[in-house]
């Protein structure tokens, strides 16, 4: 009897060491404009989303996640770079989004590839990778990955995710095929799942539109209502079809969202913005909560803790943690953290985002498009305005101290309708400070 309690009780030590000693199979699950509340999980009184909210369930959960920058492309590329925009060069959508927009892009796109990135730090390392959904910087072939849906071709007018943007709404065959396939050559994989959902055009499937259409609600709240659990709709799918491959014990979850989203009827412009520099709406494209706030969310069986955590978390986290992960050395000079490490996330005491022009990349200069800073410190929140090209009213401010700025205390008012920089000069200097020695932008 103590003999085989003995052999129970070492098999159950030396399990976690075995499961570690195989490469995790990595699913990375993207939403496109979703605002950080609307989720069944993050407590929405309306939208419902059960299968992100059981994934949740058995996830180590940070509600206070962050993107780079509040648009899709420069925040799809500091997840995959696990660099800030002004790093790696995407600070946009676009070179000039006027004219000959794919085929300008080509030069952006080879620049940005001399970065490292996790799926090339992953395929590099014998794992199979498959692309779909959003992804900007070409093919797939480009990216890194072994297999994929974008081709990215201007002549063809590649650009975004092209081909790929099908996946989800049009099911799932190209990425259930691949995890067939890479089960069937027993190799660990990643799945970068990015897509086009719940982002424009809202064309959600009748039965849930009906569900959503209420009297007194506008149209298009119920539209992007509706496309939510459309999304979650289809990660329920992915999430069983890797249960029934018997291959989610050892398979790493992750779940961010690119950017935040309302629906233009609940974000009419407030004429008072004006003065804060032209950009009236709190959404995507903008520094505020409904632009750079998401929750993510990492399951890993037997590795991280069903929990709810305060830690800050940010994009460009996503990196150190996946090569963590994969028992695989990122580069050296990221700036992000192992999110699986608990020490370091509570030792971290802030984290940085920017926003730039959204359809002007300046090549060599991506400074020169620059909106707004931002840092997030404990509840408190500071905004700096900066005078990029692209903002004409502030060009001739070239002195910090002399930039606009807005201060919120996030735990008081998660909705930043309070402005309190004036009543906290205090905060407002050492926030600053911080935002300095983080970025300290050159006057232009």
């Amino acid at each position: 009897m103590r003999i085989t309690l003995f052999i129970t009780s070492l098999i159950l030590a030396v399990q976690p060491m075995l499961i570690a000693a195989v490469p995790p199979n990595i699913v990375f699950i993207l939403s496109d404009d979703q605002a950080w509340t609307d989720y069944g999980f993050m407590e929405h009184a309306e939208i419902k989303t059960p299968h992100l909210d059981k994934l949740a369930a058995r996830s180590l959960v940070m509600p206070n996640g962050y993107v780079a920058a509040p648009l899709c492309r420069p925040s799809l590329a500091s997840m995959a770079t696990g660099l800030y925009p002004f790093q790696h060069g995407i600070t946009g959508n676009d070179v000039d989004g006027n004219k000959n927009r794919a085929e300008l892009d080509v030069p952006m796109r080879a620049a940005f590839h001399q970065h490292p990135s996790f799926i090339k730090l992953l395929t590099s390392n014998g794992y199979l990778a498959h692309q779909s959904g959003k992804w900007w910087e070409g093919s797939w072939q480009d990216g890194g990955f072994t297999h994929g849906m974008t081709h990215g071709d201007p002549k063809r007018g590649g650009r975004h995710g092209d081909e790929g943007l099908k996946i989800g709404r049009t099911g799932l065959k190209p990425v259930t095929d691949f995890i067939d396939h890479a089960t069937q050559e027993k190799k660990p994989f990643l799945l970068w799942y990015a897509p086009f959902l719940p982002h424009t055009p809202h064309n959600p499937p009748k039965r849930l539109l009906e569900k959503y259409t209420k009297p007194g609600r506008a149209a298009d709240v119920a539209k992007y209502f509706a496309m939510c659990e459309w999304f979650d709709e289809t990660c329920g799918e992915l999430l069983d079809y890797l249960d029934q491959k018997k291959v989610l014990e050892n398979t790493m979850v992750i779940y961010i969202c690119d950017n935040g989203w309302a629906a233009p009827s609940t974000n009419k412009e407030d004429p008072n913005q004006k003065l804060w520099g032209g950009y009236a709406q709190r959404s995507k494209s903008s520094p505020y909560e409904n632009g750079t706030r998401t929750p993510v969310m990492i399951s890993w069986p037997g590795h991280t803790e069903s929990a709810r955590v305060p830690d800050l978390a940010h994009a460009i986290d996503l990196f150190p943690t996946i090569a963590a992960a994969a028992g695989i050395d990122p580069p050296a000079d990221l700036p992000g953290i192992n999110l699986l490490d608990a020490k370091a996330r509570q030792a971290r005491k802030r984290v940085f985002g920017v926003c730039n022009s959204t359809h002007n990349i300046t090549v060599g200069n991506p400074d020169d498009t620059l909106q707004y800073l931002w840092c997030i410190e404990g509840d408190w929140k500071l905004l700096v305005r900066h005078h990029g090209k692209d903002t004409t009213k502030y060009k001739n401010l070239h002195v910090w101290d002399t930039l606009p700025v807005r201060l919120y205390n996030l735990k008081n008012d998660p909705q930043e309708k309070n402005e309190l920089s004036a009543s906290h000069p205090e905060i407002v200097d050492r926030l600053k400070k911080n935002i300095k020695q983080w970025h300290p932008v050159p006057a232009q």
